[in-house]
């Protein structure tokens, strides 16, 4: 998700979608451990989209 479609979001949109983002970096975690995963960088991607929705929750307070 583009930083452009992520501040059209409202803020409690971001706390959702942060909450998810999160939830599914745990899931990539585990699905490595488990030798499961075979698409390493899908954690990368997560992560990057974590950071860029703190970021702009960080610039609304």
């Amino acid at each position: 998700m583009k930083i452009k479609e992520l501040k059209q979001k409202s803020e409690v949109e971001l706390q959702k979608l942060l909450q998810e983002s999160r939830e599914k970096l745990r899931e990539l975690r585990f699905k490595i451990a488990l030798k499961q995963l075979k698409k390493v960088r899908n954690i990368r991607d997560v992560k990057k989209l974590i950071a860029r929705i703190l970021t702009l929750l960080n610039k609304k307070d």
